[in-house]
């Protein structure tokens, strides 16, 4: 039987390590994770079971493996000590007989974003930044058609939009939308990017490296690699749609707190063809992944063993071949979930009203 592994990591340090070791979780501070993570080996997570292509009735089955570090690590820490440490785990896979292996998180985004790990490992490698590009702009495009705004007439933005998965994002988005900021840290990045995507573009295209332009956008999709939140409520306005993409998550909870009157969704949840079983509670329902969790499993389905998404620049012919065969084997863009919680159409239909009325109130 065919078979992928994905390394995950601790994001949220004491609920991440309590999903796997409870008594731990509770009895160390943050700070102590972060410390211990440094000296603690790979970590076997579980077996997965089920999926099944919807166009073959082909199973395959999976695993997931654990980097121990967690992203304030991964930043502190010397770049090759990081790379030691994913590769390490990358042989867990090759041990337990993997086809491809998934980089999860930071672990996709560490340093060349999987190339040095690639060619330290026998096992081919994805970054799954592909279907999650594709996953991401399929999300706002529906929430946007769910809070009736108009794409084509949509004020957009993309923070974040000078990395890997930003620039993609910015490319298909300047194609739909009426106007669109792209917002990083550096200017002479995003002029760049800005001179690249004009030839196709049919949006007017802007550059920032301020948040507070987000008040301007009333679509915005974030795609960072902040070890912090972002994104706060005051840059917000009203109806706005955010779909937030980043882990650690670039929205403050604040934003879910503090404004009824706009959607936050978290970008790229996927529903799994075939009876899938995680063996493990990664924070979604059941039979449920994130896009790039999905782009390895969809490469396996399809017998793709070879590296598929690595580095910095992605293309556009690979985002929509992803999309299809993720497509063809039965992958689909899951409901809408804010903050680990599903997003009901009572909640949106809340939203949108809240949003009139401070609309009414401004005007």
């Amino acid at each position: 039987m065919d078979s992928f592994a994905f390394i995950i990591h601790p994001i949220d340090p004491k609920r991440d390590v309590s999903r796997k070791y409870p008594f731990l979780g509770k009895i160390l501070t943050e700070n102590q994770i972060n410390f211990f993570s440094t000296f603690f080996p790979p970590v076997y997570i579980s077996e997965i079971e089920g999926i099944t292509s919807a166009a073959t009735g082909k199973q395959i089955k999976g695993w997931f493996i654990a980097c121990p570090f967690t992203p304030k690590r991964m930043l502190e820490l010397p770049e090759k000590t990081v790379y030691k440490k994913i590769i390490q785990t990358g042989h867990m896979s090759e041990r337990l007989g993997a086809n491809i292996l998934g980089l999860g998180a930071f672990t996709s985004v560490v340093g060349d974003a999987g190339i040095t790990i690639a060619r330290a490992l026998d096992v081919p490698v994805t970054t799954g930044d592909s279907y999650t590009v594709s996953l991401a702009v399929e999300s706002i495009q529906k929430a946007a058609e769910i809070m009736e705004i108009p794409l084509s007439t949509a004020t957009a933005a993309v923070v974040g939009a000078t990395g890997a998965i930003g620039k993609i994002c910015a490319e298909l988005l300047s194609e739909a939308v009426g106007e669109l900021y792209l917002i990083g840290r550096r200017l002479d990045a995003l002029e760049e990017l800005r001179e690249r995507l004009s030839p196709t573009a049919r949006a007017v295209l802007h550059i920032s490296n301020k948040m507070d332009v987000l008040s301007r956008a009333n679509l915005i999709l974030t795609v960072t690699s902040a070890i912090h939140d972002i994104i706060q409520p005051e840059h917000l306005q009203p109806g706005s749609v955010v779909c937030d993409v980043a882990r650690p998550r670039d929205v403050s909870a604040m934003v879910a707190a503090a404004r009824n009157d706009i959607l936050v969704i978290d970008g790229g949840m996927v529903d799994v063809p075939g009876p899938v079983n995680f063996h493990f509670n990664f924070g979604f329902p059941p039979g449920k992944a994130y896009a790039c969790m999905a782009e390895t499993m969809a490469l396996a389905l399809e017998g793709r063993f070879e590296d598929y998404t690595l580095g910095k620049e992605i293309t556009r012919a690979r985002v929509d071949e992803i999309a299809n065969i993720s497509t063809k084997h039965g992958f689909r863009l899951s409901g809408f979930r804010s903050f680990e919680r599903e997003v009901t159409s009572e909640q949106i239909e809340i939203v949108r009203t809240n949003a009139k009325k401070m609309l009414a109130r401004k005007s």
